[in-house]
């Protein structure tokens, strides 16, 4: 007994001068090198199902707006709500489109900016290919409307990014941003939209991959466009809907959830028609809660798909929830 109690005792003894001894090496070791920062993310796509159509949005990237001087309130306002969500000006915008595979059809809704807003977006094609998609095989693409950070990305290279596929736009909106006499006389900072829209375009008029419509209506089985004129001339959501469930893309109607959420009355200098703006907005929340419907936006944090909630006069934005199981 008096043997194992001594070979106990030396054993731990050496444990812990092994220990003692580990402790003062990684003491006196040289520091080693941190690893570098790598500041990049994921590839920026996100996936559900809706019925039995696949969705995906795709990250454009972003871009650093003025918001407290483009919001139809005082600047204090702004930065008062923005600060609650720890967001600063000018803040970070996300630009998102939106891929819908309905079995026969692959429909993207906007295209991005391409090269016409920077070196922060452009960032569609690179996405859609991580996806999983490559852009030959989008068939149709549904504009919202033309300014440029939703039709840029039409054009990769001066030729067309989606080489098999027809673009959809209202006829307000194309007869608005593709008039000659109107960029004409738009003032020298806005001149860029009429040339954006146009340049484009340009290459599908010519493919005969280009119609207009001017009633709301199917574009294909599944997907269909509702008039929601304001921000621009002829802008418009797009419904896609399978086996009951609903998504509504609604483009521009919001940018700076924020604020107009709570306060959806709150315009933005952006939109053509602020009373008109503010009306289409006030309809498709209202709706789009009623009926539990998913929304998809261009602007809202990526990846922009949500549900809303009433709440008093506003509303409340229920984020997406992230899942693996795509059934």
């Amino acid at each position: 007994m008096l043997r194992t109690s001594l070979l106990a005792r030396a054993a731990r003894a050496a444990v812990l001068s092994t220990a003692a001894v580990c402790c003062a090496f990684v003491v006196v070791a040289p520091a080693v090198a941190a690893a570098p920062m790598l500041k990049t993310q994921a590839p920026g796509y996100f996936r559900l199902m809706l019925g039995d159509f696949e969705v995906t949005a795709v990250s454009d990237g972003t871009v650093q707006l003025p918001v407290d001087e483009l919001l139809q309130q005082p600047a204090a306002k702004t930065k008062a709500a923005l600060a609650k969500d720890h967001l600063a000006v000018p803040t970070e915008t996300s630009v998102n489109a939106f891929l819908v595979n309905t079995g026969s059809k692959l429909v993207l809704v906007d295209t991005g900016a391409g090269n016409l807003f920077g070196p922060t977006l452009g960032k569609l094609l690179d996405n859609i290919r991580a996806a999983g998609y490559t852009p030959e095989q989008v068939d149709d693409i549904d504009i919202t409307h033309l300014h440029p950070d939703h039709i840029g990305g039409a054009l990769a290279q001066g030729t067309m990014a989606f080489p098999k596929a027809t673009i959809h736009v209202d006829k307000r909106d194309a007869d608005f941003w593709l008039s000659k006499a109107r960029m004409d006389a738009a003032p020298s900072e806005s001149k860029a939209y009429y040339q954006g829209a146009k340049a484009s375009l340009d290459p599908y008029m010519a493919a005969g991959k280009y119609k207009t419509f001017e009633t709301d209506g199917e574009i294909v089985p599944g997907v269909r466009s509702v008039a929601t004129h304001g921000h621009t001339e002829g802008h418009t959501a797009y419904v896609v809907e399978s086996k009951g469930q609903k998504l509504v893309l609604i483009g521009d109607l919001i940018h700076v959830g924020a604020v107009q959420f709570e306060h959806p009355e709150v315009t933005i200098k952006f939109d053509t028609d602020q009373r008109r703006a503010a009306k289409a907005r006030a309809e498709v929340f209202a709706e789009a809660a009623k009926e539990g419907a998913w929304v998809g936006a261009s602007h809202l944090p990526f990846p922009g798909l949500g549900h809303l909630q009433a709440v008093g006069k506003g509303y409340r934005w229920i984020p997406a929830n992230y899942s693996t199981l795509l059934k």
